[in-house]
């Protein structure tokens, strides 16, 4: 790809050989990228996929080819039931905490399942992490617990925040961290797939909730390369953000169908205008490195090295990383060359 700030992820000296594994919420689009990805380059000696949907299960496995791969476990459980959680890590050396309620309107419009998921679920991976001696987590979260404006990114930030401080218990022996990264191009759910429906359905207009909304922009195998990264990375309490795109919700309408007509049809409950993924208030602790930028916790369990010893620069204090004044955006074709990538993810 010709677009030079389209970053590689992918971990330089990662070693997982011999290594047990968990993802929670492993069947959903990422899950299955994360684990194909760990079974393809690495050499796990386990993958355990935890998740709550026996279908779903059963379709991954079919995904992952005729004869079943002996290094896979399916769990079937829910974040919300600690015992079975705890049952399901023993003998994990990795954990990669994916399950949430992710659905903006749903999560407001039932915030007690959403809280039951999302910050119980937290609870439940740190204490059964702790209990059973797990070697590091790492907890994917989004862009919308940056100032968050709706209860799923509420409930996210109160994960990120329970994460960061279970280091201050495990006393080294197991290492918490936070991936937050923004909107995955053709995951479940997501904008692409909903405009490509439509596109099949012959349908005459694309609903746009605004003109001007802006979205940062990762693909899936970048997600999954970038949690791998940080896994290596990882000490223990940092929030890694990932230098990715921006790109203009019309562009990338225009980029599928560009005859096709735009309407307007207002921005739903809870959603923002833009995204954030380092705000202000995070500045005063956030350093920069070529591929990413690390929230460092305010704890004090952290040892505060020199940025230049680590090849990090500490950002400005009045900085902020949102994606309608991100200098990386995408455009016209260069939307188009990225969204024919996401068809090989």
């Amino acid at each position: 790809m010709s677009l030079e700030f389209i970053r590689d992820f992918k971990p330089e000296g990662l070693d997982l050989s011999g290594s047990s594994i968990l993802i929670t919420g492993g069947t959903g689009s990422f899950g299955k990228k994360f684990v194909k990805t760990l079974l393809d380059e690495y050499s796990p000696a386990r993958v355990v996929v935890f998740s709550r949907d026996e279908l779903k299960q059963y379709e991954m496995q079919q995904m992952l080819g005729p004869d079943p791969d002996a290094r896979v476990r399916f769990f079937i459980g829910d974040v919300r039931d600690a015992e079975r959680l705890e049952s399901a890590m023993r003998g994990i050396d990795y954990v990669i905490h994916a399950a949430a309620l992710k659905h903006v309107p749903a999560a407001e419009y039932n915030p007690f399942e959403c809280i039951k998921t999302n910050v119980h679920g937290a609870e439940n991976v740190v204490n059964a992490a702790l209990r059973v001696g797990v070697k590091k987590v790492i907890a994917l979260s989004t862009d919308k617990a940056a100032n968050p404006v709706n209860l799923y990114g509420a409930s996210k930030l109160a994960s990120d925040k329970i994460f960061i401080a279970a280091n201050n218990m495990s006393g080294g022996r197991t290492q918490f961290s936070v991936v937050r990264y923004g909107n995955v191009v053709g995951s479940r759910g997501s904008v692409v797939p909903f405009f490509r429906k439509l596109i099949r359905e012959g349908s005459d207009h694309f609903p746009i909730t605004d003109m001007r909304m802006t979205r940062f922009w990762i693909t899936l195998r970048q997600g999954v390369d970038f949690v791998l990264s940080s896994l290596e990375k990882s000490e223990g309490g940092e929030i890694f953000v990932p230098k990715i795109p921006s790109v203009r919700v019309v562009d990338l309408a225009q980029a599928l169908a560009p005859d096709m007509e735009l309407r307007e049809v207002g921005i739903r409950p809870g959603e923002k205008l833009h995204e954030i993924m380092v705000t202000e208030a995070d500045a005063r602790t956030t350093v920069e490195s070529d591929d990413r930028y690390t929230i460092e916790p305010s704890l004090a369990f952290w040892r505060v090295g020199e940025p230049e010893a680590l090849k990090v620069s500490r950002v400005s204090e009045d900085f902020t990383y949102a994606s309608d004044h991100n200098p990386e955006y995408l455009q016209g074709s260069d939307v188009v060359t990225l969204l024919d990538q996401t068809l090989d993810d």
